[in-house]
């Protein structure tokens, strides 16, 4: 029974076990090292643990998808129509999902075809390339950290106390909305701050709750505003 379990491939071309459990072995551990550079680098709303598993899950797939073909033609053209037939459809939320996608898909071809030194340099690539866009920020125009939105009960000439109060908690005040309501006294404001100590957001917040003439009061970190 363990004997014909062994020589139980009768394809048109051996299967070298041994070569076969290494390919397997190493795209788990390819695809377990990206997923944990996912999960480290993950920032924003889209964080998916199913996602992480396929990230595990893929190259594996891939690397036996290989095993299988193994440079046979029509094999190649059998797995084509399986695919045609059952269909992977799936929305990523963020672009940078399909560069992890792709990197576990190569690595997992890599080591189906046994090529271990190529699946482990791009392993290894990857993952740095992908550690320091994030370590970085490359690519991030953020020059504030904090979005305010406020409403000024005062006349607009007394909004002096106003601006002083974040002048003390910001390096930067840049005031991009200002709307005023017919036939009231009140203004809305939208500031942009760059805070001198961005952990010390809430103080910000209370203080100008306490201010006389402030109402309606929000303040969103940047971090959680979605790029266009």
């Amino acid at each position: 029974m363990s004997d014909w379990l062994i020589r139980g491939n009768l394809g048109s071309s051996p299967t070298d076990l041994s070569l076969m459990a290494m390919g397997l072995l190493l795209a788990f551990l390819c695809g377990q090292t990206l997923a944990w550079v996912y999960m480290y680098t993950h920032s924003g709303l889209s964080y998916s643990k199913s996602f992480v598993n396929s990230l595990v899950v893929i190259p594996i797939l891939v690397a036996m998808v290989m095993s299988v073909l193994s440079n046979n033609l029509v094999n190649a053209f059998g797995l084509m129509a399986v695919f045609a037939i059952v269909r992977f459809r799936n929305i990523l939320r963020d672009t940078l999902d399909t560069s992890y996608i792709l990197s576990v898909i190569v690595v997992g071809m890599a080591c189906g075809t046994y090529k271990y030194t190529t699946a482990l340099a791009g392993c290894l690539l990857a993952s740095t390339l992908l550690v320091y866009l994030h370590l970085t920020s490359f690519g991030s125009r953020q020059r504030y950290d904090m979005i305010l939105n406020l409403r000024w009960d005062r006349p607009l000439k007394e909004a002096a106390d106003l601006l002083g109060l974040l002048n003390r908690h910001s390096l930067s005040a840049i005031c991009v909305s200002q709307r005023s309501h017919e036939g009231a006294a009140d203004t809305d404001f939208s500031y942009r701050l760059l805070l001198r100590d961005p952990s010390r957001m809430e103080d910000l917040l209370s203080d100008l709750r306490g201010l006389n003439g402030v109402s309606r009061v929000t303040g969103l970190k940047a971090e959680q505003e979605s790029e266009v």
